[in-house]
């Protein structure tokens, strides 16, 4: 699959107001631990890819997320898959020559927002983000589903510039 993202900074309860006069509906709230991962055969960080463990509420993903296919959003090849003990897959890592590179953490509001999900993320460190993500199943549909998350993104009053780096970017170029 591939995954269409739009993200910009936000005060979180404006949007919060605002996303419930536009109807949308919050799923949950839930705590997420990220551990980036950096492979010992290729840099990530220049080839613009992620290995990511994650923990949420008891459950463990393992995702790999494939470079930026678009310049105005964060579109790109995600597969993920469900594991059972995330320090047993830490440990694989680490064994096969992969290094941590960054822990992540956040609180994230999920809510369903037309075709879309609105992720409202308090991220330790950084801030008040919003994401507005969907899926395509080929590049076909990337340019349309994105300009019409961009359009979302501004129906809902944020008017700030869209950031395509990831939290893990963001954090880095903070040390």
């Amino acid at each position: 699959m591939i995954e269409i993202e739009i993200k910009a900074r936000v005060d979180a309860g404006a949007l919060r107001r605002r996303l419930g006069q536009e109807g949308a509906t919050l799923e949950r709230r839930v705590e997420q631990t990220d551990l980036y991962f950096n492979a010992p055969h290729r840099d990530f960080a220049r080839t613009d890819e992620a290995l990511r463990l994650r923990k949420e509420e008891g459950r463990v993903f393992l995702t790999y997320k494939g470079k930026k296919l678009d310049a105005k959003s964060k579109t790109r090849k995600e597969v993920e898959v469900e594991v059972a003990d995330f320090r047993r897959m830490e440990d694989i890592l680490l064994s096969l020559g992969f290094t941590r590179s960054l822990r992540v953490h956040k609180t994230r509001e999920i809510y369903h927002f037309g075709d879309a999900v609105a992720c409202l993320d308090m991220v330790d460190g950084l801030g008040e983000f919003v994401e507005l993500e969907t899926l395509a199943t080929d590049m076909g549909d990337v340019e349309e589903k994105r300009d019409w998350l961009i359009g979302e993104m501004r129906r809902l009053g944020v008017e700030g510039e869209l950031i395509r780096e990831s939290y893990l970017e963001m954090l880095l170029a903070k040390r």
